[in-house]
């Protein structure tokens, strides 16, 4: 019996080791900013002469000043962020080709007015991360 609780509480010990170092670990902020809100990329299908040429690839985030417009916009990101979709998949669908470069003013200005409809008002500042377009492979 003496033999099993040595090694139990090595058990103990190793199992709570993780759990304990998890909560230690410092999280990586992209800026030092409180008003900026880093968004997961989104990918949308490319599309040219009705078949899928590729993959349209747009990271962004959004800086807002104001902490109540923020918090509303962080409470209503799954909104926010299919709206984006949408937009960003019809202009994908009719306007990028695999073959040029897409018009980063363009998507910025369209997520811009996306970002102010869904807010209901202006405030936050949309900033384009990165923008990238992969051809589909032949």
């Amino acid at each position: 019996m003496r033999s099993f609780v040595p090694a139990f509480l090595l058990l103990a010990v190793l199992m709570a080791a993780p759990a304990l170092a998890d909560d230690d670990a410092p999280k990586h902020k992209i800026t030092q900013a409180d008003s900026f809100i880093m968004i997961e990329p989104m990918y949308t299908t490319v599309v040219d002469a009705g078949r899928p040429q590729g993959m349209l690839l747009v990271a962004i985030g959004l800086d807002i000043p104001d902490p109540v417009l923020r918090a509303q916009a962080d409470q209503g990101m799954p909104v926010l962020r299919d709206a984006y979709l949408r937009s960003l998949m019809s202009y994908s669908a009719a306007v990028v080709r695999p073959y040029q470069q897409p018009d980063v003013g363009l998507i910025a200005d369209r997520l811009q007015r996306v970002t102010d409809k869904e807010l209901h008002r202006k405030g936050a500042r949309v900033l384009l991360a990165q923008v990238a377009l992969q051809p589909k492979q032949p």
